[in-house]
């Protein structure tokens, strides 16, 4: 998904940070609702899983809370109720959420102030916080929107995981389709973001990549098809660069 470098010395950001704590947690609740029509469902469906696999159904609520990496929660479920040696499950954690190394080369993080913020905003920068904070409507944004921002995302998904647990011990039904729920939300993230900046290369890279990694590196798709494009992204970079020295 195509990223924007933040200015440091963007001019909106002063009078952006002189707001009251108040007023940017409810600014940050009004951008977060849409995210979380769609983040609260899916969370659902996660508690059902759970609910669903011989597990109390208060995991949902540990795993979401401790964990907070989406897909890779709904794959912990499994090596857990497999049995799977931690070793295991580590490296799965590490090639599923390898991807966020590539999301701190634009995460406005450095706005973020205080070690315990910072901490946190580490700990949640999932996919739905960085498309909506590397945004052009983002970049006036201060630290404590960016946080309450990704706050009330996690807040999203552990109400949903733990609705869906509950709901699934005392309603023991299975509904077909829930599991594509994460992959939709993305796809919309991903037309968002062309519409704001309709960078047509940009795109273009991003499903070559996917493309190349799909036939090339089936077993790691993800991680092959992100270094691809930040190669890709890095090599278009240096180029725009050169013609703009050639020219001036």
């Amino acid at each position: 998904m195509p990223s924007i470098l933040v200015a440091a010395d963007d001019p909106a950001q002063p009078a952006a940070a002189a707001a009251s704590p108040r007023s940017e947690a409810l600014a940050a609740l009004r951008i977060s609702g849409s995210v979380g029509l769609a983040i609260f469902p899916i969370g659902g469906a996660f508690g059902m899983v759970v609910a669903h696999s011989g597990l109390d159904w208060w995991w949902a609520s540990v795993f979401s809370s401790v964990i907070f990496a989406g897909s890779l929660e709904f794959l912990v479920v499994g090596l857990t109720v497999a049995g799977a040696p931690l070793a295991q499950i580590a490296l799965t954690a590490f090639l599923v959420n390898s991807r966020h190394v590539f999301y701190t080369l634009s995460f406005p993080l450095h706005r973020v102030t205080g070690r315990a913020a910072r901490a946190y905003s580490t700990f949640a920068l999932t996919d739905e916080a960085y498309a909506l904070t590397t945004g052009e409507a983002a970049r006036s944004w201060p630290g404590r929107r960016i946080v309450w921002l990704q706050a009330f995302i996690q807040a999203y998904w552990v109400s949903g995981a733990t609705a869906g647990a509950v709901l699934g011990v005392l309603l023991p039904i299975h509904l077909a389709g829930l599991e594509f729920a994460m992959t939709a939300l993305f796809a919309v993230l991903a037309l968002d973001a062309f519409r704001a900046r309709r960078d047509i290369p940009v795109s273009a890279l991003a499903l070559a990549g996917a493309l190349i990694a799909r036939f090339a590196f089936p077993g790691e798709l993800l991680l092959a098809a992100f270094a691809l494009f930040t190669a890709s992204l890095l090599a278009r970079y240096g180029y725009t660069r050169r013609r703009e020295t050639s020219h001036a």
